[in-house]
């Protein structure tokens, strides 16, 4: 005859013990990453770099040559004859108002222009059946937008560096003011393309709103040599806050603390962001 089974060590009190445990508690599956998500969010992210790559003469290379243009123009003109800081020449001063200027304006243009021309094209549809969430379609159209803007700033800054002497004081100011600057264009453009319905909306965003506002920073002058109002005006933009950040990195000084300027910019991105976001989850005039 078989010998009974025998209880498990500990008894009815240990089983006893297991059962009075919280289930949340008897079983804690791990935290799982959806890589499909991740996925599609590269996948989307390597389409939108690819495609303003594939036209590079027109989306790097001429914005350089645009750049370039202003330099020898201005600089031209202006040198010894316009006074900014303190042992800098005008030239010098003018490059890394060009280089932010050409960062912001093409982080803008990729992806207010990638969005609308898909919307146009018809295109669009096949991201909608694409199981992507908000988040990715946010990380690949402003993660190319960064790209591309710093492709172009970088491109800038090598062909206009040899036309005046240029060094670097704090490097991580440049950084922080580059990526910030364009995610927050990357983001913008992409709140401007999902609003417009048609290249013609874009156009006016990018020439009554984009341009002035950019013109309007600093890039060409120091904003304390304006008259009061202007001078006053000009700390509502927050385009001057990135473009005199941005320099301040390379010369150590600026016209307002570099503290103020990263708060201002900040600030500026996680307004622009959480829109940006809160219109991709809803399907602003996407989905609907």
């Amino acid at each position: 005859m078989n010998a009974p089974a025998r209880p498990p060590e500990g008894g009815a009190a240990a089983g006893d013990a297991l059962a009075a445990r919280p289930a949340a508690t008897r079983l804690r599956p791990r935290p799982r990453i959806d890589t499909t998500l991740l996925a599609g969010a590269r996948t989307l992210l390597y389409k939108e770099v690819l495609r303003f790559w594939k036209v590079s003469f027109q989306t790097v290379a001429a914005p350089v040559l645009t750049a370039m243009l202003y330099l020898l123009i201005f600089g031209h003109v202006l040198e010894g004859r316009v006074t900014v800081f303190e042992s800098v020449g005008y030239t010098s001063f003018l490059i890394p108002g060009l280089v932010m200027m050409s960062v912001l304006q093409n982080a803008f243009a990729n992806s207010s222009s990638s969005l609308i021309q898909s919307k146009i094209t018809g295109n669009l549809v096949f991201l909608l059946v694409a199981p992507l969430s908000h988040w990715a379609w946010f990380v690949a159209y402003v993660g190319a937008s960064v790209v591309r803007g710093v492709a172009v700033g970088a491109g800038v800054l090598l062909v206009t560096v040899w036309f005046a002497p240029l060094h670097v004081a704090n490097a991580l100011w440049v950084l922080v003011f580059t990526l910030c600057g364009a995610t927050l264009m990357g983001a913008l453009g992409l709140l401007a393309g999902l609003w417009a319905e048609k290249f013609d909306q874009i156009a006016a965003f990018q020439n009554f709103i984009i341009m002035p506002m950019t013109f309007l920073s600093g890039v060409f002058y120091s904003v304390k040599s304006l008259p009061p109002f202007w001078y006053e005006a000009s700390h509502l933009n927050p385009f001057f806050y990135m473009v005199d950040g941005f320099r301040h990195g390379f010369f150590g000084t600026s016209d307002v603390s570099p503290w103020t300027s990263l708060a201002v910019v900040l600030a500026s991105l996680v307004v622009v962001c959480g829109t940006c976001l809160h219109l991709l989850r809803i399907g602003y005039k996407i989905r609907h």
